[in-house]
């Protein structure tokens, strides 16, 4: 929790409203997945798939406007690292707003992940999670983020991504292998996927 972490609460868990979801969504709708933030029960479901009480460096992956980032923070250790890589600028000046030591914010794209974690100093993360769309993205730019995913985490990482299509796995099989779970989770709007891949060296 946030004050096991040592960081304010009020910092660690406010959000950003709905209203600024909304506004981003109809700037860059090709970008963001839904016009609403995620649910509580579906960051819990990303929580428990990624074990972030366990990880020490985490990347995020399309944070938005940085509901889903607050609670990560919540749930990772006082030294971990949280790096978001945001592609639209609105999204990442608002996530200029979150106050903490462990949080990197990055404007650019995921297929960069590697060059990324590079130019911040930061080693193979033992967490992904992803909430960019990849139903959204061209077939060629979608096979290279999950290839820069899996170059980049650290073996036995886990890829944690939460859709609304199954398309992310048709993307990410080749390459990661068949997911170790997917889960529904149906209290969220819309109703979303939570999927789980391993990095290992048969995959």
């Amino acid at each position: 929790m946030a004050e096991e972490s040592g960081w304010p609460k009020s910092e660690v868990i406010r959000k950003t409203s709905p209203g600024a979801f909304l506004r981003g969504f109809l700037r860059e709708p090709s970008q963001v997945g839904s016009i609403i933030p995620s649910s509580r029960f579906l960051e819990q479901r990303i929580v428990e798939a990624s074990n972030l009480s366990a990880a020490k460096r985490v990347v995020e992956l399309g944070p938005g406007t940085g509901g889903t980032t607050r609670t990560f923070l919540q749930h990772v250790g006082p030294d971990a690292r949280l790096l978001s890589i945001e592609l639209s600028p609105y999204f990442h000046e608002l996530l200029d707003e979150i106050a903490d030591p462990r949080f990197i914010n990055h404007l650019g794209s995921a297929e960069n992940l590697a060059d990324i974690l590079a130019q911040h100093g930061m080693e193979q993360p033992d967490v992904v999670i992803s909430g960019i769309p990849f139903s959204k993205m061209p077939p060629a730019v979608a096979t290279r983020v999950a290839q820069a995913v899996n170059d980049s985490l650290a073996e036995n990482g886990r890829f944690v991504a939460y859709q609304f299509r199954r398309d992310v796995a048709g993307y990410t099989d080749p390459i990661m292998g068949t997911p170790a779970s997917c889960m529904l989770e149906l209290r969220n709007i819309p109703p979303m996927r939570v999927y789980s891949w391993y990095k290992t060296a048969i995959a």
